[in-house]
Parts: C-alpha cells; sequence; structure tokens
C-alpha cells in the first residue's frame, strides 16, 4: 500500500496481548468448524450403509475444496482492505469494499455455475473412481456447484467481519451455517430419502441461509444504510486495485496447494503405507494451523487497522505481539503432538503398518507447527498490509526451494521429503520476516511517534 500523504493524521489503534486473542480466539473455533460441512454429509450417507454413496460424498470434499478453497482470497483480501478502511475510520469505504467483494464473489461465482460442465469433464476422470461412484458424486456435483455465488459471498462476509474485528459474529455466522447443513441433511437424506442429492441440497441451502444471515448482520451495523455511490463501488483504481491483491492472493494459494499436492503425490509414489502414514501426520499439521491462522487473522485485523490509521507504533506492536503469541501456540503444539501423537496415531488407525510407519517420521510432523508459525503470521500482516505482490514474490521463492530441497534429499526417501516441508514452511517465515523490515517504511509517512 502506498504511503499516506505527508500530512495524514495519526489515528490511536489499541493493541494488547487480550485483543489479539479476542481476535483470535472466536476465528479459530470458525475454522475449527470449517470440516463439519463435509463430515457431517459424510456421517448422515454412512447411515444408508451405501459405499458408493459414501465414496461420491468423500470424492465431493476433495474436488470442492480445491475449487472453493482456491477462492478463498476473496476472504482475506476483504479483510485486509476493510481494516484499512476501518483504520482510516472511513465508513463510506467500508460499505464501498464490501460491495465491491460483493460483486467480484457474484461474478466469479456464477462464472463457476457457467463452468460445471467443463469441470465435471475434467475432473471426474482424473479421480479415477468407479463407474458407479462417479455417478453418485455427477449428481451431487450439479447440485452444489449451484452453491459457488453463496460460498464465495459467504467469504466476503466472514473477510468483513475481520477486517472490522467481528471475529465472534463470524463464529456465530459459521455455526448457523453448520447447524442449518446438520438439519437439513437429516431431514432431506435420512428424513425424504433424497440420498446424495439431499447432502447436496442441505450444503447448498446452509450457505444460501448464511448469506442471507451475513447480509443482515452487514446492514445493522450501518443502521440499515448500506447505500454507497455507484462512482464509488465501481470506482476504477480502487477496483483494479482489488482485483490485484485477489490475484496476488490467488496465485499464492495455489502455489501452497501445489507444495501440499506435491507432497501427497511423492509419498503415494512411496507406496501405499507411506501414504497412509504422511496423510495421518499431515492432518497434525492440519490442525495445528487452525490454531495458528486464529492468530494471523488478529494480525490481518490489526496490522490492516494500523495502516489505515498510519499509526506504525501500534503496526509494530502487533506484530510482535501476534508472533510471540503465534511462537507460544507453536511451541505447545509440538509439545503436545511430541507427547501425545503416538495415541493420536493409534486412534486415527488400526494397522499395525502404518502406524509404525507414522511413528517413525511423528517428529517431523510434531516440529512443523513451529516451523510454520511465522510463515502463518506473516501471512496475516502481509494481507493486512496489502503487500500481497511482495508475498505473492516470497511464497514462489519457497517453492523453488522446497523443490531443491527435495531434489537435494530424494536419497533419504520420505525423511527427505518432510525435511524438505519443514525447509518450506522455515523460507516461507523467514522470507517474510526478512522483507518485512524493508516494506515497513514504505508503508508510513511523517514522523511516527505516537504510542500504540
Amino acid at each position: 500500500m502506498p504511503a499516506a500523504s505527508i500530512d495524514a493524521p495519526i489515528r490511536p489503534v489499541p493493541v494488547s496481548h487480550r485483543i489479539v486473542i479476542g481476535i483470535a480466539a472466536p476465528m479459530t473455533l470458525a475454522h475449527l468448524s470449517t470440516p463439519l460441512l463435509g463430515l457431517v454429509d459424510t456421517a448422515v450417507i454412512g447411515q444408508i450403509g451405501s459405499e458408493a454413496l459414501l465414496g461420491a460424498v468423500a470424492l465431493n470434499a476433495l474436488l470442492f475444496d480445491f475449487l472453493f478453497w482456491g477462492f478463498g482470497f476473496l476472504r482475506m483480501g476483504t479483510a485486509g482492505l476493510t481494516a484499512q478502511a476501518v483504520g482510516a475510520d472511513d465508513r463510506l469505504e467500508q460499505r464501498a469494499v464490501f460491495l465491491r467483494a460483493l460483486v467480484m464473489a457474484g461474478v466469479l461465482g456464477l462464472a463457476m455455475v457457467a463452468l460445471q460442465r467443463a469441470i465435471a469433464a475434467v475432473a471426474f476422470p482424473l479421480l479415477g473412481a468407479s463407474p458407479e461412484v462417479t455417478h453418485a458424486a455427477e449428481v451431487y456435483f450439479a447440485i452444489r456447484i449451484w452453491s459457488a455465488p453463496f460460498a464465495f459471498a459467504n467469504y466476503a462476509v466472514l473477510g468483513w467481519l475481520i477486517g472490522l474485528g467481528r471475529t465472534t459474529t463470524g463464529l456465530l455466522l459459521q455455526i448457523g451455517i453448520n447447524v442449518v447443513n446438520i438439519l437439513l441433511c437429516i431431514l432431506f437424506t435420512l428424513g425424504m430419502g433424497w440420498g446424495v442429492a439431499g447432502t447436496a441440497w442441505a450444503t447448498t441451502l446452509a450457505e444460501t441461509t448464511g448469506v442471507v444471515a451475513g447480509l443482515a448482520v452487514v446492514i445493522a451495523h450501518f443502521g440499515g444504510n448500506l447505500g454507497v455511490p455507484r462512482s464509488l463501488v465501481f470506482d476504477r483504481a480502487k477496483f483494479v486495485r482489488m482485483i490485484a491483491i485477489n490475484r496476488d492472493i490467488m496465485l499464492r494459494t495455489f502455489a501452497l496447494l501445489a507444495a501440499f499436492v506435491f507432497f501427497g503425490r511423492q509419498g503415494a509414489l512411496a507406496g501405499d503405507v507411506t501414504l497412509a502414514a504422511n496423510a495421518i501426520l499431515n492432518n497434525f499439521f492440519l490442525v495445528g494451523g487452525y490454531f495458528l491462522d486464529g492468530i494471523a487473522t488478529a494480525a490481518e485485523q490489526l496490522s490492516g487497522r494500523s495502516i489505515g490509521a498510519n499509526n506504525r507504533p501500534s503496526f509494530e506492536k502487533a506484530v510482535r505481539y501476534s508472533v510471540i503469541w503465534s511462537l507460544g501456540l507453536a511451541i505447545g503444539m509440538s509439545a503436545v503432538l511430541f507427547a501425545a501423537g503416538g495415541a493420536f496415531i493409534d486412534f486415527m488407525t488400526t494397522s499395525t503398518s502404518v502406524r509404525e510407519l507414522a511413528r517413525q517420521f511423528l517428529p517431523y510432523a510434531a516440529v512443523t507447527p513451529i516451523a510454520g508459525a511465522l510463515a502463518f503470521t506473516f501471512d496475516g500482516v502481509y494481507v493486512g498490509a496489502t503487500w500481497n505482490a511482495a508475498m505473492r514474490n516470497l511464497m514462489a521463492v519457497a517453492l523453488a526451494c522446497y523443490f531443491g530441497l527435495w531434489w537435494l534429499l530424494q536419497p533419504l526417501g520420505n525423511h527427505g521429503l518432510w525435511l524438505a516441508l519443514i525447509g518450506f514452511l522455515v523460507a516461507r517465515g523467514a522470507g517474510q520476516g526478512l522483507a518485512y523490515f524493508r516494506l515497513l517504511p514504505g508503508s508510513f509517512s511523517g514522523i511516527q511517534t505516537k504510542a500504540a
């Protein structure tokens, strides 16, 4: 973000450990609730006793995670721009940012609906399921794909709430979506006998309900007045900036996805036992990531708000506190995995060979929270500060380091793969940490002496 004008006022932005945790805790719970949509579908379909239907739900969970997760930039980009508008005390721009994000969500969601046949034609042959599973999966897909505009709109709503610092409201909306999904899934699938189509309709209608509730929250926040001049909503420079920010976050996200797809593929090439062991251990990292994402959310909101307020001391304090909490949580999670990881492995599989191999590589998985702590935190800082081009470029460098390390460590087999992944996480955090000191001065103007 360009520095504010030389005479831009420095507005106060309160930053404390309590504020950081107050933002992070609800979002951690919201992140942990995210997998529930897929889990509920699986649990309800499991009551029917059809392996083909279970396979169809699992297949679509994988497919929609890939399709929708790639558009998570709508949440992150909206959060950063909203936080900056809050810091600048510009309520009109707060409304305009939300409406721009909503327009973008609608356009992208409808484009995905329009391309559904092309997506299905490419995706299902690649997934390689049996004809029976594929047929059921296609039924689910044809219904669930219509939720794309609503799912993306929910990203915009959640990002906007994060930008305001209203993460508890975001959590309540996520809980509401999950409750509606559970109730409708039971009604449609078990009560009305719609099978896999029932689970698809339940999730689609739950996402739709979330948008309606989210819009009600936004309108209520502004006292019923969401009116923004059309010229401001579609201001060329601001719309181009939002598109550029979201483009950079999207490229960063797909690069991150590529890293984990590569990790999974290399595990698969090493054999079924290695694949299963790595999958179990990777879940430990993903769960740890939900907690670190909560701190990253706090860093997003507070750093973005400090940028908007032209308050460098608050920005630096927010970064410092977020790093402290992220590292503290990471150390705690690593300690838990070292102490109880074996028990978690036994709970997740009954295969003796998988248990033994997973225990062998457990130390690598146990240190991933520490290795990735800075990367998670600085992702939040960079999103809040809208340093998205730098984040994109640093991700590309870290990805190159990952592939380079893997190539060098191939003789070590799966040990080398895990070491390359840890190196990737460290490279991301270290690169962003070093670039932070170069980017910081250009985002503020004037003499920054006001206390946070």
